[in-house]
């Protein structure tokens, strides 16, 4: 080999050493940064979470017939991790608390045929979230001495993404939803 080789050779040596290490200096650079947004992404959803809303329902079509109710709190948990970066949609539940007007609240007792919770067999409801599974940041708005009333026909009532599981308090005027994304 002569000289020239040789240096030709050393040349596109250290040139493919240069671009093998610039290759491998990128990846660990984005790969931080993915570190980092993935990092960011979890505590903007933590937070979100934690958030006690008090924002009306939309759409009102997840929970039908309710009238103009004076309050409402509820919240949104995931059910996978929206920071994935895998294809598709991620799921949420949500549970809520709210207010209803006296007469809305008897219209619907009668409407939707609502008989006492504790009057079921456990059983029968297949699928259903119960009083008892509340988010802990949603209990201090229920009413403490609640007799929650069930209705099958209130949770399959209307067209809705979501499953809905609802209790109602005739005496409180209170409704405690909980839905779940499908």
């Amino acid at each position: 080999m002569n000289t020239r080789s040789v240096r030709r050779a050393a040349l596109l040596g250290v040139a493919a050493l240069v671009v093998i290490g610039g290759v491998a200096a990128f990846g660990r650079w984005l790969g931080a940064a993915e570190r980092q947004e993935a990092a960011a992404c979890q505590q903007s959803v933590h937070e979100a979470e934690g958030k006690l809303r008090t924002d009306r329902w939309d759409p009102p079509s997840d929970l039908p017939d309710l009238g103009n109710y004076p309050e409402i709190h509820w919240q949104a948990h995931s059910l996978g991790c929206p920071c994935s970066r895998a294809p598709g949609p991620t799921d949420f539940a949500y549970q809520g608390v709210v207010r209803l007007k006296s007469d809305d609240a008897a219209r619907l007792t009668k409407q939707f045929e609502f008989v006492p919770f504790e009057s079921l067999d456990p059983a029968s409801l297949v699928n259903l979230s119960t009083p008892a599974e509340v988010w802990p940041e949603l209990r201090p708005h229920l009413p403490s001495d609640a007799r929650w009333l069930y209705s099958e026909s209130y949770d399959e009532a209307g067209s809705s993404p979501r499953w809905r599981s609802a209790f109602l308090d005739l005496d409180h005027q209170t409704l405690l939803f909980m839905l779940n994304d499908h």
